[in-house]
Order: C-alpha cells, then structure tokens, then sequence
C-alpha cells in the first residue's frame, strides 16, 4: 500500500492495465440501453490546449457516469484533419501534409491518452484517411444523383496568399482573410454547391424538437436560415422587355417604390446603362469588386451608389423610377436586385437623402390624420404598421392586412406573387487545395460532369506534390493525375481539380463511429440506427450555426436516401465555456506580454517599465497566456487537471485559469487518499450493511451519503452541473473526516460510496483506492450508488423560537411533531423560560419544522 499520493504513478499504471484490459470498447450486444457521448473532434494541430481538456473531461465524465448506471456506452475519438494548417505547415516545413498530420495525430493521442479519457479507440478515425474520404466522396455521389449537387459560375471571396476562396465567414469586418490576412478579392469561379436550401423549411421546423439544445444556439440556427414571407414583384425596364425582380416582405409598400437598385454585377447592369454613365459605372462596379462581402454590407458603412441612366415602371403607379447600382445589394442574395421606399426603410431613407431620390408617404400612424400625414415631409423613416395612404384603391386599409391584399392584386395583374425567402444560400463546397477530399467527378467534353464509377472509389489524393512559390501545388497542375478517360464514352476527360470544404467531412463523421472499419459501405445502417442519434454532443459555441446545421442537413438527405430512420443527429448539446488565461497588455504599444516575464504582484513591462493593463482572456499562443496540459498534468496529475476544470465554473461559462484552485484540487484529493487509506489499514475486513438500529452519529452520517448520491446524481443529468457535484464530494468527505462513527458499517459504505462517486470525475485516483480498500474488479464497471430516500429523513430538526418575531434561540425537536406538539416543546424550553417570564402570551404562531413566534402583551 502506498503511503502518498503519486498521481503519475498511479495514472501510468492504470491507463496501461485499462489498455490492456480493453476496459472501454463498446459492447457489441444491444441488450441494454444505449448512451452515445461525443465530443466535437478535434483538429490534429499538434499540441492539446485547455479548451480541449476541457470539452473532452466533460464528455467523459457522462460517458463515465452513464457506464456504471447501466447503458452500453459508446464514446469515440478521431480527427478533424483536412484544412489550410497542414498545408501551411507543409511549405513552413518543406514536409508533406500528411505526415506532419498524422505526426500531431500520434502526439495529441499520446496526451489525450495521458487525461484517462475513455475513448474505444477502435472506432478511431481520420478524415484524412483514404478509408475515410472513399466514403465522403461516395456520399457526395449520392448527394449527386439526387440533384443536390451541381456547379454554377458564383461570386467567391478569394485569398490572393492562400489561393483559395473562403466562406464569408472566414472574411473579417475589415475586408480580410481569417488565416493570411490578405486583402480579399471577389472574383467568378464555377464552383460547387449542395442544395441545402431545399431543406432550409424542415432545418427551421425541426428546431423546435431539438428540446435538448441551449435556446441561444437554436435561435442562431433560426438566424442564419432566415425565412421571410413577403412578395415577388417584377418592375419593368424602360425600352427592354426584361423586368427587375425583387423580393420583399413590404409589399404594402409598394405603391411607395421610387427607385430601383441592381446589384453591380447584375447581368441587367449592363443593358440598363446608359453611355453617359457607363464609364461612371464601370469605374463603381472595379470599386465593388475589391470588397468583401461583409464589407458590402457592413451596418456602420456608408452605403454607395450611382445611377445607371436607366428607368423602370412602378407597375402599380405607372412611374417611371430611377435604376440605380449599389454596393449594398449583392447579386447571390434573393433576386440581386431591392426596390427602394425611403419612407418607410431608415437604409433607403439615408440612401434617397444622398441621392436627392424621391420619398413617397404610403404608410400612416394609425394615430395621425391621415390626409395631414400623406402631404407632410417626413424627418425619419416611418417603419411601423400603420393605415395605407397614397395607394390608389388601397387607400385606408391597415397595412398588416394591406399586403395580403397587394399580393392578390399584384398576382391577379400579373406583376408578382407572394414567396417565402431564405436567408440561407446553397453551400459553396469547392475549395482550390491540395489538402482536402477530392471532388469524385470527371468532366468530359461529349458526356459533361460524370461522376467517378463506385468501384474506383476512394479518388485517392496523388502524393508527388511540390511546395514551391510559398505554396503546395494544387492538383490541377499535376497532368498525370487529372488526365483520365471518361468512365462513360473512354474520350479524354479531366478529373474535377477542386476539393471539398472540410465542414463536408465534420458532417458526417459521428454515423462512421458505430461502424468506423466497415470497407464495403459507408456504415452499415443497422448498427448507425441503433446507436444514433447521439445522445450528449459537447463542443464550443463557435460551432453554433455551420458544422451543426451541416450535420442536420446531411441527416436529413441520407434518411432521404434510405440510410437513417431518424430525423436529427444529436439530442443534447452543451456547448462548453472557453478557458481564459490572465493576460497582460501594454495598452500604449497594443504588445501582449509573456506572464512568465511579469511579476504579478507589480505588472510592470519587462522592457520599458510602463504599467500593464491585466485582464482574463481567452487562452491563446498570440496572447502567451496558455498553459499547457502537460506540464499540469506532469505536476499534479490527470485526475486533479480533470476535477479543476470541472469545478471552477459551470460547464456552459468561461472558465478562469487559476493555479492556486488547481493546488486546491489537489490538495482535496490528497486528503481523499489518506481518509481512504487510512480505512484500509485499519480494516482489511469489513461491512457495508446497515445495521437495524442506528446511532445519532451513524444516522447523521448515512444522512450525509444518500444526500451526496441525490444531489450529484441530479447535478451530472439534465443541465449538468460538474462544479456543484465537486462541492458534494467535499461535502462527504468532509463528513467522513468528522465521523465519530469510523468503526461503524455505515462508515464503510460512505468510505465505498466517496469512492464510487468520485470515480466519473477523478478516475485513476477512485481505481486505485477502490483496490486498496480490498476490490478486485474495475470500479469503473460497478454500479452507480442509489439513494435511499428514507435515509435522508431527518429524525429532528431544528426549531427557531421568536418572541414577537425576533429570533431568541434555537432547540432541536422530533421531526414529525405537530404544531401542538411543537408549542409544547417552545413553551417548555429554557429560551422561552428565559424570555416569557412574567410576560403575558397573546398569541402562539407555529410554522411546522421551522419556527415557533410568541406574541406577548
């Protein structure tokens, strides 16, 4: 028996046997409920950071928990590993991607290994793997011949230093690429996109069975698909037979239309400039060019325009209205074209100020005069409902009803008809990388875009590729591998040179875990059926909108195409706080400083002296307030690294680094193994049945156990609670420590019952001490304790005794007493002796169980 705690000793051992014993893979028989824990996989960067140790410990320990409740338990691991860094890398490195990946991937197991997380690492997966993309590409194929994958010429954000286009959000407020920091470009490439619009109604409707999802990241979700109900209406152009269509949700408005707006790189742009204005035009539309997206449509920008030279009708007043280019409206959004009624929009009421454009009153305050209201010039935009003015036959109805009415009239005139609007554009997919899964298609000239036969499937990555000029070659300069006959006709055809986005792999990933070594079909769906959906996904908040509604969708399509028989792929989602350093800054140089080089008691900076501002932040490399987990992990220990994360702030808020509470875990936990080994010493044998007569130490004490079991029972389901569960251990081993019952079987339970609970939580440290108190078999396949609710009825209570409402003392009573009984003890006891002598009792109030109140005269 070990005399001191030795955590690296300990966890060494015990990781080795768990290995050994295969202690965590996933029990093949399907005759117990099932628990699907997952975290978000990680990206193999290298090195694990807090935020991983995090997200993981809290996976865990459900993980942990729902194993010795009962359920077969599946809990998985792999690698998110496609992307940019490794191509970076790669030229930083001169060393292919794939090895500098799957380098980081045997370094970040190693440690994810050393945290006793308890992953069945036979279901490990890399997105990166040919056994993997084989079945990306085969589910893209499938994408494919459902019509939900097809290339069109798009507008795309291009990094001229990556080489690639980036989604918008990878495009800062300041116009610039996320990774590089260039400058972005817009620029027209043939691209490929999935037709995730077609499911943007069931993605909205399904949010609301998602009753296991925190609001906030439902209504993101709701955001970003953003459904409209509103109107198409055609504005015909002036000496051409085309017409600008628009989309609105205003179409009470529409007698208030006095302009047009085209996106500048509308093909209508064109044809509706004038000479006069086409050298203007030209010289806006270069100007348009070099913004991003965001920087189009930036709240706090200005908003330019200039006007085309052309006219179109208002086709409800018959006004010919001004056709204007703007660098707000963008062609990839709604019809690329908006209608302009500065009465009652703030944007086109600033914009037609500007522009000298006129402002038409269509919409009264309901409490105005209307006549008044319709002539009166307007200071601002009036945007609420109000009473339809200056509308024709219109005139006097309420706007709310007052759109239903107009999109009848417009469909019965033919000049629209009312449409439902997404805010949620197809997916763009194609990336311009070496690094990524290859498109499976082949273009040739006579057949078109074929997609590649199933039996040559995985299209696999060549791997002759260069780093030269700051960049890894893309595949279409490698001829050899492009260069392929058409699988149809056998005419020479090329390989399609794009990649895919890497959210592709992330979308599918958790229905490859049940059966991650399947090589004849993507999952076998029998045993994706029974596992799925997941049943507590965790992961950063940052994922809110794009990997989990990617996930939803690509659900969604492969229970269309017969494969999965639910609807939604993950029940509960806890999306886990950041883990925040403290951080110093020199607010005049905006330089962030190493806390290594400052004295925190006096943070001054080590080179010129001046005072540094101090502030908790998000761990980063650029902020140089990290902490590696190896190096807490080498001092203290994985179990005490585990139970800091878990205790210092629930787990959904930002958590502060603090080395003083990670020594205070581990001092919790010393005191844990000497209260346990010192029980096992003195008793090689022992009982845990309860005796049939108990003393007031031994009810007290089996009191404190069942209420530790009920609480951190409660405190690790619904909305999990891993800092107050911690509290509870402490709370029991302290009881345990003041126990004046240590001989007693009711000692020993809680001794076994300590253990027990903190094994989730701390799980080398719980096996070690579970066989030093006589144990052979893992704690970990134990049962979870049950509570004995009989056990934590208290035979007395505490009673206050107030004499004209002021507190004067305190007596202990029988639980179950009555409130006659109750006034007998009050009046009886030696505070009211005290305080009612010589004083006349007007009246007795009795709260049961809590206070006894005497009013004297």
């Amino acid at each position: 028996m070990q005399s001191r705690y030795n955590p690296v000793e300990i966890e060494e051992k015990w990781q080795k046997i768990w290995t050994e014993q295969g202690l965590y893979q996933t029990e093949k028989e399907n005759n117990k409920p099932k628990f699907y824990a997952l975290s978000m996989f990680p990206y193999p960067s290298g090195n694990l950071h807090m935020g991983h140790v995090r997200n993981y410990t809290i996976t865990d320990v459900i993980a942990r928990k729902s194993r010795m409740q009962g359920y077969r338990v599946l809990h998985p691991m792999g690698w998110d590993a496609f992307g940019l860094p490794a191509e970076n890398a790669a030229i930083a490195r001169q060393v292919h991607p794939a090895k500098w990946t799957y380098q980081n991937i045997d370094q970040m197991k190693s440690e994810l290994k050393q945290l006793g997380l308890s992953y069945d690492w036979d279901c490990e997966l890399a997105t990166c793997s040919p056994d993997y993309y084989h079945w990306t590409q085969w589910i893209f194929l499938q994408f494919f011949e459902a019509g939900l994958a097809y290339q069109k010429e798009a507008a795309v954000n291009w990094d001229p230093v990556d080489q690639t286009v980036l989604a918008n959000e990878q495009v800062d407020s300041q116009g610039r690429s996320w990774r590089s920091g260039a400058l972005v470009e817009r620029k027209m490439l043939r691209q490929w996109f999935l037709k995730i619009t077609d499911y943007a109604e069931e993605l909205l409707n399904d949010l609301d069975t998602l009753t296991g999802w925190p609001e906030r990241v439902k209504v993101m979700q709701a955001h970003w698909i953003g459904k409209s109900v509103g109107a198409y209406l055609e504005f015909p152009i002036v000496g051409l037979e085309e017409k600008i269509g628009v989309f609105t949700t205003r179409p009470d408005t529409a007698y208030g239309v006095t302009y047009v707006v085209l996106a500048p790189e509308h093909p209508l742009t064109a044809k509706v400039t004038t000479p006069e204005q086409q050298a203007a035009v030209e010289t806006f539309i270069q100007e348009v060019a070099n913004q991003s997206e965001l920087e189009r449509t930036a709240e706090d920008k200005p908003k330019r325009g200039i006007p085309t030279g052309g006219k179109a009708i208002n086709p409800f007043t018959g006004e010919e209205i001004p056709i204007l280019i703007a660098d707000y409206v963008l062609y990839e959004y709604g019809t690329g074209a908006v209608m302009g009624v500065p009465a009652h929009d703030t944007r086109d009421f600033k914009f037609a100020k500007e522009k000298n454009l006129p402002i038409k009153v269509v919409i009264a305050p309901t409490t105005a005069d209307v006549a008044t209201a319709a002539q009166t010039p307007l200071q601002e935009a009036y945007t609420e409902p109000g009473i339809m003015v200056n509308s024709g036959d219109f005139d006097g109805n309420n706007s709310v009803e007052g759109k239903q009415a107009i999109i009848e009239y417009a469909q019965q005139q033919g000049y629209g008809k009312g449409r439902i609007q997404y805010r949620l554009r197809d997916w763009l997919i194609s990336r311009q990388r070496y690094w990524g899964a290859p498109i499976p298609i082949i273009h040739c000239p006579d057949c078109g875009a074929v997609p590649v036969p199933d039996a040559d499937l995985p299209v696999e990555l060549p791997e002759d590729v260069g780093f030269t000029d700051g960049k890894v070659s893309s595949l279409a300069e490698l001829e050899d591998w492009v260069n392929v006959p058409c699988p149809n006709c056998g005419t020479a055809a090329k390989r399609e040179t794009d990649t895919m986005d890497t959210f592709i792999d992330s979308s599918w990933y958790f229905l490859r875990y049940p059966d991650a070594k399947n090589g004849k079909q993507v999952f076998d769906p029998k045993q994706t059926n029974d596992w799925m959906p997941v049943d507590q996904y965790v992961g950063g908040i940052e994922h809110a909108i794009l990997h989990l509604l990617y996930s939803r969708f690509f659900t969604k399509v492969l229970r269309d195409r017969g494969l999965l028989n639910f609807d939604e792929p993950f029940q509960r989602l806890l999306t886990q706080g950041m883990v925040q350093g403290l951080t110093y800054l020199n607010p005049r140089t905006g330089k962030w400083i190493p806390s290594a080089q400052v004295d925190p008691a006096a943070p001054k900076d080590p080179e010129t002296g001046e005072d540094l501002s101090v502030s908790y932040k998000t761990m980063s490399k650029s902020k140089y307030n990290g902490v590696a987990p190896k190096e807490v992990i080498n001092k203290y220990g994985a179990d005490t690294a585990r139970m800091f994360i878990l205790f210092k702030a629930p787990p959904e808020k930002d958590l502060e680094w603090d080395e003083a509470d990670v020594e205070g875990q581990f001092r919790f936990l010393n005191r844990v193994w000497r209260l346990v080994t010192e029980f096992a010493t003195k008793n090689t044998e022992y009982s845990t049945v309860t005796p049939k007569k108990l003393s007031k130490p031994e009810k007290d004490l089996r009191r404190a156990i069942h209420t530790a079991i009920k609480d951190i029972t409660e405190d690790l389901e619904g909305d999990y609670q891993f800092n107050t569960a911690v509290s509870e251990l402490m709370k029991l081993s302290n009881a345990l420590t003041d126990a004046s019952c240590k001989d007693s079987p009711v000692y020993a339970a809680g001794i076994e019952t300590l253990v027990l609970l903190l094994a989730p939580f701390a799980p080398h440290i719980a096996e070690e001490l579970w066989q030093e108190i006589g144990h052979t078999d893992s704690i970990h396949l134990q049962n979870w304790s049950q509570y004995d609710p009989e056990a934590l009825v208290a035979d007395e209570v505490t009673l206050v005794i107030q004499v004209m409402g002021k507190t004067r003392g305190t007596i202990q009573v029988p639980a179950q007493s009555d409130k006659q009984t109750l006034e007998k003890y009050a009046i009886e006891s030696e505070v009211a002796e005290r305080y009612l002598q010589g004083k006349e009792i007007k009246k007795v109030i009795v709260v049961p169980g809590k206070l006894v109140n005497f009013v004297v005269g």
